[in-house]
Parts: C-alpha cells; structure tokens; sequence
C-alpha cells in the first residue's frame, strides 16, 4: 500500500558527496528539499581513501567552494594533514590535498544538513522514481511511501545492485557493510536509461599498533597551511604524519603465484575497474618491470588506530591479502582490521544527460556523481552542484548554469562525461583541461563566485569580501606597476643574492616581479610593504604577474573556443537527414544530441569535415526559416 508522505520541490536520492552538495544548493537557494540516504550513518562516508583533493581534484574543491558549496569548508574544519602537491612545477598544476578525519567529515556533513533551513534528511530506500507526461513527478521508498515532487536528482553513488567481492566471496552490499540499493536499477532501466556495471576498490585497514614505523618514511604536512575554502586565509593547527614505503619483489611475487584466485583475473567480476586507480595486483601486471611501487600509510583519523595503506587496493582472497601486506616493510606483523574488497555496482550511461545534466528524456530528472560513471569524491560534489543549482533553475524556468571548458574543470568533467560518455570510472585530470592556465585552483573565486551569486547560492555577504578582494588586487597591480625602483647598491645587492640580473636603470615592480627569482616577499623586501596582507591576494598578484604572456596566449584561445560553444544547434535536429556526412558520425550525433558545434567536434567518430557539413546544413536550415530536412 502507498502512502503519500510528504510533498517538496527537490527530492535528492542518496546522500554521498554529490547528494549532500546537490541538497544544500536547493535549499540555500530557496526551495524545500528532502534529501534521502539508505542509511544516515553514510552521508558524506568517505568510504575509500580519507582524503579530499589531490591532483585536479583539488581544482574541484575549490570550484565548488566559489560557487557556494561546502566540501571545501567542511575539509577545512577537520583535516589532520594537508599538503599542496606539484609545487616544483608550475601553478597551473598545484593541488590541494588534505588527509581527513573520516569521523569527524562525516559529522561535520551531517550537521550542516540538519542545520540548513529548507532541508529535511530522511532515511529510506528510494525504489521508484515517478513520471507523468514525461516529468519526474515524485518518489517512492521501500515502505511504500510516496513524495511528491517538482525536481529530482539521482546520486546514488556505487549503491546500485552493488557487489563485494573478496577472492572467491562476495556478497550483495553497499561500501562497509551498508545495505545496497537494489530495486532503483530496474526502475531506471524501465525509464529506459542505459545502464553500465562498473568496479572500483578499496585497501585493507590495518592496526597501527602492529606497524614498524622506523622502516618508512615520514611523510609530513606543510608548515604553512594553505585552506581549501577562499573564506578561510590561514588555519594554524598540529598535522599527524602520514608514512611511505613500498612494494618488495616477494609482494609481487606472491600475488602472480595467486594470479588465478584473483577475482579480476579469473572472471568473476563483471565490472570495468578505474585504469587510473587500478589494484595491486593490476599494477604487478601491467607494469611487470617495476620491482616496486610505493605504499603511503595514512590514519583514517585523530581517535582511530586504523590506517588505509594506499597502493595496496586488492580483490585478492583474504589470506593472499594477509601474506601480502607482510611482505611489505613495516607490515611484517601488520594485523588487518577490516579486509579489501572490490564493489561493483550500476551506472548509466552519462551520454543520456544533458550538459545540465538534466535527463534528454525526462524532464527535471538530474543526475549526479558516480551514478554518472565517475569516481571520487571530488567529482561527485562538483556535479552535485551543478545539478542542485540546474534543479532550481528548472524549477525558476531559468536558463541551466552550465560551465564550458575554458570557465572550470567542472566544465570539463561534465563535457567529457556527457559528450563522449565513459566505458571505466572516469577520474578528473590536470591533462584533460586544454586552458589548465586559467583554470588553476588559486584564481576559481575570480572565474565563478560572480555565478554562484547570480543564482542565488552565495550571499550578499560573501559576494561584497570578494568584490573586495577583486579591488584590492587591481589596486596593487596598478601599485606594482607605478612603482619604479632605482638600481642602488643595496638592490643591486638584493638581487645578486637572489641570483637574477642586476638592473641598469629605473625599473617597475611590475616588470621586476615577472622574473622567476623574484617573488612577492622579494618585492616586499626591496620597497616595502605593499598593501595587501592576505596570502590568497598576494598569490593572486604574483601568479597574473608572472605569467601575464601565458595567460592572455590561453585566453585568445579560449575566446576561439567559445566562438565554436555559441553556434547552438536546434535540439530536434535529425542527423540522419543530412547527405554528405559519415553514417558514424550521423548515428553519434543522434545518440549525443549535442548543444553546440563545439560540443559536436568533441565527439568521438565526428570528424572535422563532418562538422564542416554540419555548419552548412544549419546555415541552410537557417535561410529556410529553421525548417529541418535534407
């Protein structure tokens, strides 16, 4: 029997990292929002590596943080190590990345939810999402009973039919022992979505008290400690080391003697494994040369002797793990706490979305994080705003908030996902951005808090000490410029010492700070203190200085590159009408639906002169009046 239980404007099925970021924005934006988890105890479960951030998902982080969300503030409360890693390369590569407390990011994301006005948490099992003339209208729970809504995003993360497996056990459930999910798969498959298996995997956790710390390598935090969130400047606060050491040859040699009793090997399981994230036992495969591969022992927390062994991800029985943790230095008498495993579970087809990620089929259907095709936390909070902040653009009868290429690598995970699709866990890259030099993580306040306060996510408040931030930056670059330093002995001697050329004549600060010995503390020390303190704002100085050449080379690009994502193309376009063009190409274009001429030359199997046959059919359809036919 079904029972109507309640009635919203949002509804969020799952409350991982996408569902949380999805929930918050609907609510700050105005509008009632329910979010539901099969299990409280996992809103916001870090259930893989305790960490945020790290190569390109640190560019995440931040972005979501300019747009109004919240991982990058929670991170920021309840870090115990964070680093900023690259930095020997230059910035547009520099990432952020913080060991957790996984307790304590869990109760700090659950606390803000029950906090958030306009946001109510329920537990449930969500089996059915209802439709009426081809729009989501409400939900129904395990326990029959119904919610009725405008809008609806899915982020039900790796919960869908999912599958542990451990050498030859395994066992329906979700990440920990939680409850899968297993009846929405069939609904969605019955609303004619496309579903994919995929695999991901985590290490054992092992007993810190049974490690031989003197035979690895501390692995410290940074002294000065740069935040994630832009409304944070500095934290002071005591790190925990995390540890390195490495694989062995008899590590790699126990594993290829039990090649056979490894689940991936021998067939038993079904889903696509993340090539960039791959197991132990796949590493000693694909790369059979190395002798061996470095082991990072991280604490899952502050009050927890557990610690996550990362590079040891294995599906492998549990008594191939034990003899192969031992094998490695500092674990000889290691004890596991919990055993690896690898979890397979549903996805759709990313391909089905609209670069909203709104449904092509069913309106106000949004769909966000893992349930998309990709992994990690990072990824899954960044579309989960995006989705919250289009669900309520949805409901406005608004115009969707969609980031390109050049504006965000929120842009460019949301393009790759819903342009080409994905056949493995797809996982966010510094190489995947073409314009990586505007999108660093230092300046993502400068490219999209303007947006996030234009619909409605970040406040007055927040809006003013950025506009503020922005001022003073123009002021002290204007300053740096003016400002023209004579060649005296004491600069001359400055500047030996920091082993740059000697200046002959006048020059600015501006042009001085370009050179790549000097740095603006070196500026500071020749002429004074400038006036700005914060370090955000002197790195944002510093970096639009020093590589003012770069930059402006990518933003002439990236002015080309929105010439291309401006020419629209009319959504009930059939490709198959169109003579002259490949059939690949045509049957691509149908499955993909795509929003613009750029997205169509991001296709895979459309080639240039494919686009070149595009562009005259709509110039043609253009002179008959927008009439679509061959």
């Amino acid at each position: 029997m079904r029972l109507k239980a309640g009635d919203y404007d949002i509804i969020v099925i799952g409350g991982g990292h996408a569902g949380c970021e999805a929930a918050l924005a609907g609510a700050r934006m105005g509008y009632r929002t329910a979010v539901f988890a099969t299990n409280l105890d996992n809103i916001a479960m870090l259930a893989c590596n305790p960490s945020i951030g790290g190569t390109s998902k640190g560019h995440l982080v931040r972005e979501v943080d300019a747009l109004g969300g919240q991982m990058g503030l929670n991170i920021d409360k309840c870090f115990i190590q964070i680093r900023m890693l690259n930095t020997g390369k230059g910035p547009a590569v520099h990432s952020l990345r913080a060991q957790a407390d996984k307790h304590d990011y869990h109760r700090l994301m659950k606390g803000t939810l029950e906090k958030q006005e306009n946001l109510d948490i329920i537990q449930g099992e969500i089996t059915e999402i209802l439709v009426e003339n081809g729009k989501v209208n409400g939900v129904v729970t395990a326990i029959g009973d119904v919610y009725t809504c405008r809008v609806a995003v899915v982020a039900t993360g790796v919960y869908l039919k999912s599958r542990i497996i451990i050498g030859e056990y395994s066992v329906n459930s979700g990440p920990n022992g939680y409850f899968p999910a297993n009846h929405l798969s069939d609904n969605l498959k019955d609303l004619g979505f496309n579903l994919q298996r995929f695999k991901t995997g985590t290490p054992a956790r092992i007993d810190g008290n049974s490690i031989d710390y003197e035979k690895m390598i501390p692995q410290h935090g940074d002294k000065e400690i740069i935040p994630f969130s832009f409304l944070n400047d500095t934290i002071e606060r005591e790190q925990v080391p995390c540890w390195l050491t490495y694989t062995t040859k008899k590590t790699h040699d126990i594993i290829r003697e039990n090649l056979h009793r490894a689940p991936m090997y021998s067939g038993s399981i079904e889903g696509v494994g993340a090539r960039y994230c791959p197991s132990i036992e796949d590493k000693v495969v694909r790369f059979a040369e190395k002798e061996s591969h470095q082991v990072f022992i991280e604490p899952e927390g502050k009050y927890t002797k557990e610690m996550y062994p990362q590079g040891l991800s294995t599906s492998m029985p549990i008594d191939v793990q034990r003899e192969m943790y031992r094998s490695v230095p500092g674990l000889e008498n290691v004890r596991n706490m919990r055993p690896a495993y690898a979890i397979e579970y549903d996805c759709i087809d990313s391909r089905d979305l609209k670069l909203s990620l709104e449904s092509k089929a069913i309106g106000g259907l949004f769909f966000a994080g893992q349930i998309n095709g990709s992994s990690g936390y990072e990824e899954a909070a960044a579309q989960g705003i995006i989705a919250g902040i289009n669900a309520v653009q949805y409901i406005r009868g608004e115009e969707p908030v969609i980031l390109d290429r050049s504006q965000a690598y929120i842009g460019v995970l949301i393009d790759d996902l819903v342009t080409k699709g994905t056949n493995e866990p797809y996982r966010m890259m510094t190489s995947r951005a073409e314009y990586r030099l505007l999108l660093r993580q230092d300046n993502a306040d400068m490219r999209l808090t303007e947006i996030g306060h234009k619909v409605g996510l970040v406040d007055d408040k927040r809006y003013d000490w950025f506009m503020k931030k922005c001022e003073r930056i123009e002021k002290e670059i204007e300053r740096l410029k003016e400002f023209i330093i004579s060649p005296t002995d004491e600069v001359l001697k400055y500047l030996e010492k920091r082993g740059t050329a000697p200046i002959k004549s006048g020059i600015s600060l501006y042009e001085l700070l370009k050179r790549p010995e000097i740095t603006y503390s070196d500026i500071e020390q020749l002429a004074g203190p400038g006036e700005i303190k914060l370090r955000q704002d002197r790195e944002q100085v510093e970096v639009s200085i020093k590589y003012e050449g770069y930059i402006k080379k990518q933003l002439r690009q990236a002015k080309q590159f929105k010439k291309m994502e401006s020419k629209r193309i009319p959504v009930n376009i059939d490709y198959s009408k169109i003579s002259g063009m490949r059939l690949e190409a045509r049957q691509k274009l149908n499955e993909v639906k795509p929003e613009s001429i750029g997205q169509a030359s991001r296709i895979s199997g459309v080639s240039p002169a494919d686009i070149s046959v595009l562009m005259i059919y709509l110039e043609k359809m253009r002179r008959d009046g927008g009439k679509d036919g061959a």
